[in-house]
């Protein structure tokens, strides 16, 4: 595996919380012993595909993979192939991002801000080592596998450079693409790989995946937050903990509730601005080869989101009082504009202001 992949490490299927479909198809093709060699983990952001994606190649490559005594097949946790996974050492395992083009041999690709995942890197970090026989030889299910996150961030001449060994692929391998956006990959990819679907989780599985799973210490205020603005995805909890969103929204609410009132706040769209560009600044001092702009709507979205989320609580509490629900209505039709301004590259200043004008109307 290469040491830049940043995984998660060994995870077994039985770890992962929810996605019972998934898991189902997943279980069935291992214990037939036929996998396909190409598929698709698609549904929104955070909820496991990439995880789970981890769980089912470790299985693939693992040759302790067997039934347990719930009849479902898993490794033995204790093997070598598992403990190569867990640190990040297995040759066989390949996990490909954009993230990778800071170790290209061209220049132009090592320089380039990571908006998407480059030909090169595909090239180098998928095809050709696709070609190449298994450096481990176990008896497995497999002999490689490729994990390609954020699968819609592939170019469409990379896709096209993927074609060929989806339609060819090497024995024993075989291709996973992680995506929150299946629309992005070309039909022809679509219609050579299996496809499996992830679905948000609810919230006892929410619940149940932060004590068990996350590692987080959070007051039971705060999980019920975060566990209400999550939508059902752990890595979007995991995110909003990473830029403190819930300090955000403490911040945000006292200008907020004015506006529900009809006051206009003047401090609302610069408190907004500096708490994007706030996240920004530090994420891609963080990560040079970060862009400024993409980190700049990543974490617009963030704070549009919250103030979304917060309108659609006032609308359904609004609804089930019978109270008038225009205001919170048009809360979340301004957040939208907002959302549209910003991706036709208004200044955040002034979307984040028409915003603040917008929410007391």
């Amino acid at each position: 595996m290469s040491a830049a992949a940043d995984t998660t490490g060994a995870v077994a299927l039985r770890d992962i919380v929810g996605q019972g479909h998934a898991l189902g198809v997943l279980r069935s093709a291992i214990a037939s012993g036929r996998v396909h060699h190409a598929w698709i983990f698609s549904g929104p952001r955070g909820v496991g595909k990439f995880t789970t994606a981890m769980a089912f190649a470790s299985a693939l490559l693992d040759p302790t993979t067997a039934p347990n005594l719930m009849g479902e097949h898993e490794p033995d946790p204790e093997s070598e192939t598992q403990r190569l996974i867990a640190g990040d050492a297995h040759p066989d395992l390949h996990v490909i991002r954009k993230e990778l083009a800071i170790y290209s041999d061209e220049k132009q690709v090592r320089d380039g801000k990571q908006t998407n995942i480059a030909v090169d890197v595909v090239r180098t970090r998928l095809l050709d080592i696709a070609k190449l026989s298994a450096v481990r030889k176990t008896g497995s299910l497999i002999g490689k596998a490729f994990l390609v996150d954020e699968a819609e961030l592939l170019k469409r001449v990379s896709q096209d450079a993927l074609l060929k060994t989806l339609e060819e692929p090497p024995p024993g391998t075989v291709i996973i693409l992680v995506t929150s956006a299946e629309e992005g990959l070309a039909p022809t990819i679509r219609s050579r790989c299996q496809r499996v679907a992830f679905t948000p989780l609810d919230d006892e599985q929410m619940r149940r995946w932060v004590i068990q799973r996350s590692g987080l210490t959070l007051s039971a205020e705060e999980i019920g937050w975060l566990i209400d603005t999550s939508e059902g995805s752990p890595g979007a909890l995991i995110e909003a903990v990473g830029c403190d969103l819930h300090s955000w929204a403490q911040r945000l609410e006292p200008m907020l509730a004015r506006a529900d009132r009809g006051e206009f706040d003047p401090d609302l769209a610069p408190t907004i601005k500096d708490l994007v560009e706030g996240w920004a600044g530090g994420y891609v001092k963080a990560n040079p080869n970060a862009s400024k702009r993409a980190a700049n709507d990543t974490a617009a979205v963030k704070a549009l989101g919250l103030i979304a989320d917060r309108a659609r609580r006032s609308l359904r509490e609004a609804a089930a009082a019978g109270r008038d629900t225009g205001r919170a209505i048009n809360a979340i039709e301004a957040v939208e504009r907002t959302r549209r301004r910003i991706g036709a590259n208004v200044q955040l200043a002034l979307a984040f202001e028409g915003l603040a004008a917008e929410l007391v109307r």
